[in-house]
């Protein structure tokens, strides 16, 4: 039987008296791109903090690959291949942003995926161009707009060249017509563009949105949470004629 490219299994997380996350348990694919819905408090990025290292659950398992990623440091879990942007951005704001993404691309896998990757700012400038903001590369990270600052921490992830890459609203903060080209920017990303250059196909996702519309466009399948557990799950189509899904979002009588 073949390993699955990311199992979890009966995922648990407390603060307090409070059950963030509530025995969650899926699996994905290496080629899907996953939607993670929700209301708000729902636990999504709990669930992308404790793939990623940041938390440690209660109890339960996240293997990647087949390798246990529970108890792993984040920067050990980057370099397996698993990356992850954030809503609360953290860039180093006195430096050029070119500079912000040339951290990322010094990672020990960043470093080994190739030779070309080993000219350092002409990949910076790669990531820049992905994701829109290359003309402003050296201006300074403190002087972004919301929005761009997203753009650089969606930057920041794809230079690592992941296998895995966990987008926690990649839409928050843009205009209608940014939100169009970053989600053409992620279509693109998946399909084996720009940063595929190294895979014969683009990472897989997983992908924390509020705006639907688009997420839907983009996604293969939803996961969908609601106080911390698996509300449900299916094709776009399938989920947002869920009748659970509904009231989870309008309350009861929601139409």
């Amino acid at each position: 039987m073949a390993v699955p490219f990311l199992e979890v299994e009966s995922l648990n997380k407390t603060f307090g008296g409070l059950q963030a996350i509530s025995n969650i348990r899926f699996r994905m694919e290496q080629k899907e791109v996953i939607g993670l819905i929700g209301p708000n408090g729902a636990g999504k990025t709990t669930l992308l903090r404790l793939l990623t290292g940041i938390l440690k659950p209660d109890t339960g398992s996240v293997r990647f690959k087949g390798q246990e990623l529970v108890g792993l440091k984040t920067w050990d879990i980057v370099n397996l291949g698993v990356a992850c942007t954030f809503q609360n951005m953290r860039p180093f704001r006195r430096l050029p942003i070119i500079a912000n993404v040339m951290v990322s691309c010094l990672s020990p896998r960043s470093m080994k995926r190739g030779e070309w990757v080993k000219k350092v700012e002409a990949k910076a400038m790669d990531a820049l161009e992905f994701a829109g903001i290359s003309d402003m590369a050296l201006e300074k990270a403190s002087t972004l707009s919301q929005g761009d600052l997203k753009r650089l921490e969606v930057a920041r992830a794809v230079a690592t060249d992941p296998e895995l890459l966990l987008l926690d609203e990649p839409f928050g903060g843009l205009s209608p017509a940014e939100t169009d080209l970053m989600a053409k920017s992620i279509r693109r990303l998946h399909k084996g563009g720009r940063f595929g250059r190294l895979h014969s196909e683009g990472p897989a996702m997983i992908i924390v949105e509020h705006k639907l519309q688009q997420l839907m466009k983009i996604v293969d399948r939803i996961i969908v949470l609601n106080f911390g557990t698996l509300l449900a799950e299916g094709t776009p189509e399938e989920v947002v004629n869920n009748p659970q899904v509904i009231e989870a979002y309008l309350g009861r009588g929601g139409k």
